[in-house]
């Protein structure tokens, strides 16, 4: 199908449009929140803003809060996405998944990857909470916390599940719509058209992981969603399937929101405490350390097998630019090219 817009764009001017995509949808979304605000629970438009931001002060604060919060990242993030892809011209499930089907064990070992790198995480979680500015900075490193009081403040509101209703409404709102928004847009359109502008695979995860973590305006948690976004690219590229690092950030977003779950609960001990910014014992975080790269070498080896092409190694085309099949020998992975958006090869690809 011919998009509205030319698919042979250089990336930047690719981002540049995903930007005015995510704008309109955004605008879209807030549409949908404020009909279905006043719709449900009687809220106009000028008073959404303030019912989301104190949602304990109001009877429908909880409700409506994850609604606008669901609608937003559904309609904004992932639409915005998707609608970028369809302007192009591109099948959604050929843009984001250009290597299919994906063996149901790829999924499980990426979840079970994010569970055992949890322990290792608490070290960067206790080491970012605790890292302060130059003096020179002190006022930004104040605004940044009252920012960050104030986040996890709303975020407490939000995740107090006093019913299991509750907890499995949060997890759709955070775990699963989060999983799929916001990887379509940092690994599927942002990390794969860094990496075809800078013709290096690293270089591309890398600044995409930085672009995911400094999104979500937490410096005091950069550092730990930083990795975690590196280890989201990393297994994109790798698997060239979407839903691989999508199981990988369900799992990180669903296994907090079950601790937390079930601390509320009183069913497991204080220690686990998923809000803390304590790092646990050393024995965890070895075992966590050698476990964890235990299985990213299972993964890098399985999911870069040379019968297979990753998202920016395609190299036999069918018509629409896409995998059509493989070639009968396959280059090594040194000698991997890179193709433009339309399908053509336009060089070397830097590993």
């Amino acid at each position: 199908m011919k998009g509205f817009v030319s698919n042979r764009l250089h990336p930047l001017v690719t981002l540049i449009l995903l930007l005015v995509s995510l704008l309109a949808a955004f605008c879209v979304a807030g549409f949908f929140i404020s009909m279905l605000g006043n719709l449900f629970f009687g809220v106009g438009l000028q008073e959404i803003g303030n019912v989301t931001q104190h949602p304990t002060q109001h009877p429908q604060g909880w409700a409506l809060s994850m609604l606008s919060q669901g609608v937003l990242l559904f309609v904004g993030f992932a639409g915005g996405a998707l609608a970028l892809v369809k302007f192009t011209g591109y099948r959604a499930a050929d843009y984001f998944a250009p290597r299919r089907p994906v063996p149901g064990l790829w999924l499980l070992m990426a979840a079970l990857l994010i569970i055992a790198s949890l322990p290792l995480m608490t070290t960067l979680i206790a080491w970012n909470a605790q890292l302060h500015l130059p003096d020179a900075l002190r006022g930004v490193e104040e605004w940044a916390r009252e920012k960050e009081d104030q986040a996890q403040a709303l975020t407490k509101a939000l995740t107090d599940f006093n019913s299991p209703l509750r907890f499995w409404v949060g997890v759709l709102v955070i775990a699963v719509v989060p999983a799929i928004s916001e990887e379509l847009v940092f690994r599927g359109v942002v990390q794969r058209n860094l990496v075809q502008g800078f013709t290096s695979r690293h270089v591309g995860v890398w600044v995409a992981a930085f672009i995911f973590s400094a999104i979500h305006v937490q410096f005091f948690g950069f550092v730990p969603r930083f990795v975690l976004g590196l280890l989201l690219g990393y297994l994109y590229e790798w698997s060239g399937n979407i839903l691989v690092p999508m199981a990988a950030h369900f799992t990180q977003n669903f296994t907090q929101l079950l601790l937390l779950y079930w601390q509320q609960r009183q069913w497991v001990s204080p220690e686990l405490d998923p809000d803390a910014n304590e790092a646990m014992p050393w024995p965890w975080v070895l075992s966590s350390l050698l476990v964890t790269a235990g299985l990213l070498y299972w993964l890098h080896e399985h999911l870069t097998d040379d019968t297979e092409t990753g998202p920016t190694q395609l190299r036999t085309l069918g018509g629409k630019g896409v995998a059509a099949s493989l070639p009968e020998a396959p280059l090594p992975p040194a000698a991997a090219r890179t193709l433009g958006r339309d399908g053509v090869d336009v060089g070397r690809y830097r590993d």
